[in-house]
């Protein structure tokens, strides 16, 4: 009995052991299990995989590759990141826009020597791969290196075949060069994740662009954000980190560089559009911000327009300036400290004043411009020979000497536009010599001698009165002999600021009104190019001695057009009345007159739609001068394409105030017997009656506004196709009929080639039928016009127009003259400066 107690507690205590040992087995099993599902190694071989929960590390323990899930996203990549760092900072993604669903992807290298991303087990499906060749009878393995940077390497020659480095995605690391290898064609440039739970190809991009003289640019999409300086750049060291510069044959880069085990730094293009260097300390716990880029105002590319200076007054201040010679393009939004349009030059300049005292304005210590599309570089020039490079091709705008490491002097020409200049002392600045001409040297001549000439004036004070003196006294004795002679000026000499030129001058500017000079023919007179002694261009608009009714209006354009300021009127610049000639002096504008462009087959091509839009906006500006803004309100009286001239840029210019009339104080309309003006431009209540306002010129101004979109001449249009009629449509009509089918874009101008901004066009096409409306009370005023342009606002439907169909076709282009019901015909016209 008792040996059979003890034999079933023997047997009890075995059983527990044995359970006891199973459940340790098993235990011991499960952290087996565990471990190799979840392994680290410093290095992928042939045969080796990578699956979920594996990571290969870099040998000092710095960064991990393996897989993840960014931000709440649930999807999965594969990515290197710090493994030390408690906040997972992922700063390489290998299969960033092809995410795999579930847990199911894999690395190995395939038996070609690739790594080869999968997304199941059965390698049918690669996601990513490294895609080089490799030896035959050669195997490649997979390092993770301490700078991040993930090396495939051939295990004979150790010879690297891929690199991460070569790939980046949003992150710039120490080692990583950024910029082209120009021996293997890589560009290596950052670009943003999508969001923050999407690791996808973003928006916003960082990149080198080789043109002109290098430059990096950050770019949104393809619309540029802001630029580094030209190259040639310093290597910049801030702190503990270095930028190191390398410009060569095979490599143009820059690289970040930080002493071993200071502090992590990264570089970021961050999906909210900024360029950010983020440090960090191991006793900060956290990334802090070192810079972002751009932060300023000025930092944006272009923020002042062409032709202008961004300058940073405090670090939360700053304004726009224009560069000598330069003027602010739109002065009425300059002043509203809209500066997008930029500026413009004060007086003309083309390569016909090249060798007549132009010459160059030093702009010190400023961010060139970009170089990218306008410049050109030499890197053998001095500074003499830089300057002379640019000055003997007129279209060059400025130059700038550079210092290029380890060879010297080299040279900068821009061509064309001069844009993004910015005075900025955080970063590397050059004098520019921007091109002026004689006008603009000599005052700056005088500016930078103007303290000297203070103390000289002080000195000379008492002589310089007296000289004064004897020369007002001379001109008093001149004047008075000319009045003798009958030659005086033709208006009273307080109501002109205009010079007096002398016969002589213009026949020596015009080479004694040779043929050769005659730009045009009018009703009233002929038009010549001069050439002053100065080297300035004119056109001289002289009156016919046979034409009884140039003396009126010479005498009205020299007294009105003396006193209009506006960078869309023509600028008279004098007048000559002697010896019975009788002339006027205007600006020169070699790009004769609108209609010359835009009834012109081939020349009509180089006016795009943006250019269109400008023309109508500008033209539309200088009316509203006229009828508003002028201390004289003005109707022209005779608008039309062959009276708007075009400026070496293409800027629009109101000319030919002949016919113009003067409105006194809170006059708003008058009545004339005499009917002066162009078919198909004068409006109806004008044609019928004689009667005229502000809105008759209002009226032209839409004919001319259809007529710049349709590029179809009102005069000579003729549509008979539209309802069948006998009677052909005007352009007018045309317009009309294709509104109320709602098909107005049909009368765009086809050689746009559909490359035009529908909605804009369809704006302007609604706004000229508003201004040609048959009851001038129906018709807008020239500032809401202008507002329309320039804004996004609802625009009232137009009535129904006048002159919907053509009373003849034999004599579609004439000017008219009528009075007393008698009419004269003048069927010809000048496209340089319109005169009668």
């Amino acid at each position: 009995m008792f040996a059979s107690k003890q034999f079933a507690m023997e047997a009890k205590v075995q059983f527990f052991f044995i359970m006891e040992a199973e459940k340790l087995f098993l235990l011991f099993s499960l952290i087996l299990l565990q471990v190799s599902s979840c392994t680290s190694q410093e290095s992928l071989k042939t045969n080796q995989t990578i699956k979920e929960g594996d990571l290969l590390i870099s040998k000092g323990d710095i960064f991990a590759l393996g897989f993840f899930s960014p931000g709440s996203s649930t999807n999965r990549y594969l990515g290197i990141w710090y493994h030390k760092i408690p906040e997972q900072t992922v700063v390489w993604v290998a299969n960033r826009n092809d995410p795999i669903i579930g847990s199911s992807g894999f690395l190995l290298i395939d038996q070609y020597g690739n790594l080869v991303l999968y997304s199941n087990d059965d390698q049918k499906l690669p996601v990513w791969s490294t895609n080089v060749s490799v030896e035959e009878n050669d195997t490649c393995e997979a390092q993770l290196s301490d700078s991040g940077n993930l090396i495939l390497v051939r295990k004979r020659s150790r010879k690297i075949v891929w690199q991460s480095f070569d790939y980046p995605t949003n992150i710039g690391l120490p080692g990583m060069k950024l910029g082209l290898d120009r021996k293997v064609g890589t560009d290596r440039f950052l670009t943003s994740w999508r969001s923050a739970d999407d690791p996808g190809i973003g928006d916003f991009s960082v990149r080198i662009n080789p043109n002109g003289s290098p430059q990096y640019f950050f770019y949104n999409g393809t619309k540029l954000i802001s630029r580094s300086p030209p190259w040639p750049w310093r290597s910049q060291t801030a702190g503990s980190y270095k930028m190191v510069f390398v410009n060569d044959p095979d490599e143009i880069y820059c690289e970040l560089t930080v002493p071993d085990g200071y502090y992590l730094v990264r570089l970021i293009v961050d999906h909210s559009g900024h360029l950010k260097m983020l440090t960090w300390r191991e006793s900060d716990g956290q990334w802090k911000e070192y810079w972002k880029s751009p932060q300023l105002q000025c930092e944006y590319y272009g923020y002042c327009g062409a032709y202008s200076t961004c300058e940073l007054a405090t670090y939360n201040t700053f304004g726009c300036a224009c560069l000598p010679g330069f003027e602010p393009k739109h002065p009425i939004e300059w002043s509203m400290r809209d500066w997008s349009g930029g500026c413009v030059r004060k007086r003309l300049l083309t390569s016909s004043v090249c060798d007549h005292g132009e010459g160059f304005v030093k702009v010190e210590n400023v961010l060139l411009p970009d170089t990218s599309a306008t410049a050109w570089v030499d890197m053998s020039k001095s500074r003499a020979d830089c300057e002379v490079e640019c000055k003997r091709n007129c279209s060059c705008s400025a130059y700038a000497v550079i210092v290029i490491p380890g060879k010297g002097d080299g040279c900068l020409n821009w061509y064309k536009e001069l844009v993004d200049i910015r005075y900025d002392r955080r970063s590397e600045s050059h004098d520019l010599y921007v091109r002026v001409d004689a006008y603009e040297l000599a005052g700056n001549k005088r500016k930078l001698n103007g303290s000297r000439e203070k103390t000289m004036l002080a000195i000379l004070a008492p002589s310089i009165a007296l000289l004064l003196f004897l020369i007002s006294l001379s001109s008093y004795l001149r004047l008075k002999k000319r009045a003798k002679e009958g030659t005086e000026p033709p208006v009273n000499s307080n109501s002109t600021e205009s010079a007096c030129f002398k016969l002589s001058t213009i026949m020596a500017a015009t080479n004694n009104f040779s043929p050769a000079n005659e730009l045009g023919q009018g009703g009233f007179g002929s038009v010549y190019k001069g050439l002053l002694a100065n080297g300035l261009e004119v056109a001289i608009k002289r009156l016919s001695r046979s034409s009884g009714q140039g003396t009126e209006e010479f005498k009205n354009e020299v007294m009105v057009i003396a006193k209009l300021q506006h960078r869309n009127l023509v600028k008279l610049l004098g007048y000559c009345n002697q010896d019975g000639e009788q002339m006027l002096i205007y600006e020169y504008l070699p790009n004769k007159s609108l209609d010359s462009f835009l009834f012109h087959e081939s020349r009509r091509l180089l006016l795009d739609w943006r250019k269109r839009f400008d023309i109508i906006v500008g033209i539309a500006r200088g009316i509203l001068y006229l009828h508003q803004d002028s201390r004289l309100r003005i109707i022209h009286r005779d608008l039309k394409c062959s009276n708007i001239l075009l400026d070496a840029e293409m800027n629009p210019k109101i000319s030919d105030f002949g016919i113009a009339k003067i409105f006194e104080g809170n006059q708003t309309e008058d009545r004339t017997r005499r009917v002066v003006g162009t078919y198909g431009y004068m409006s109806p209540e004008y044609v019928v009656f004689g009667n005229f306002s502000a809105k008759s010129d209002v009226f032209s101004f839409g004919v001319m506004l259809l007529e710049i979109v349709s590029g179809k001449k009102n005069n000579r249009f003729s549509q008979q196709n539209m309802l069948c009629l006998e009677t052909p449509l005007t352009l007018i009509g045309y317009v009309w009929e294709l509104w109320n089918q709602d098909k107005a874009l049909e009368i765009v101008d086809p050689s746009l080639n559909e490359l035009y901004r529908p909605r804009e066009a369809s704006k302007c096409i609604q706004i000229g039928l508003l201004c040609v409306q048959e009851d001038a009370t129906d018709r807008p005023s020239m500032l809401a016009v202008v507002f329309m342009l320039s804004n996004e606002t609802e625009i009232p439907s137009p009535k129904q127009p006048a002159f919907l169909f053509r009373k003849s076709d034999n004599n579609p282009d004439i000017a008219l003259d009528v009075e007393e019901g008698q009419c004269s015909l003048n069927e010809v016209t000048i496209t340089e400066i319109a005169c009668r």
